[in-house]
Order: structure tokens, then C-alpha cells, then sequence
């Protein structure tokens, strides 16, 4: 059973699953010991694509 309220969590570097997404989150390190979280709202960025 699948609703709409359903999520997955998928950990993975492969560029085709990525691209099948919503939602992007990812972790960086810009310096040193230093982590910070990305999220990335895959929808959101294909409507600023467009809208250029």
C-alpha cells in the first residue's frame, strides 16, 4: 500500500536514481570538521530553469 504521504530514503551517488527525485539532501564540508546539510528541491529548480 502506497500513499501519498509515503517516503523513501535512498542513499546513493548514482546520477540517474538522483535525477528520478524530488528532493535532493546532501552533507558538505567546507572546511575542516565543519559539516553542513544541502536540500535541494529538484521541482523548484526545474521552474527556475523555465522561467529563464
Amino acid at each position: 500500500m502506497c500513499g501519498a504521504d509515503t517516503r523513501y530514503l535512498i542513499v546513493t551517488h548514482n546520477a540517474v536514481t538522483m535525477s528520478r527525485m524530488h528532493r535532493l539532501f546532501g552533507v558538505t564540508m567546507i572546511e575542516k570538521g565543519v559539516s553542513r546539510l544541502v536540500s535541494v528541491d529538484l521541482g523548484g529548480a526545474e521552474e527556475l530553469l523555465a522561467a529563464e
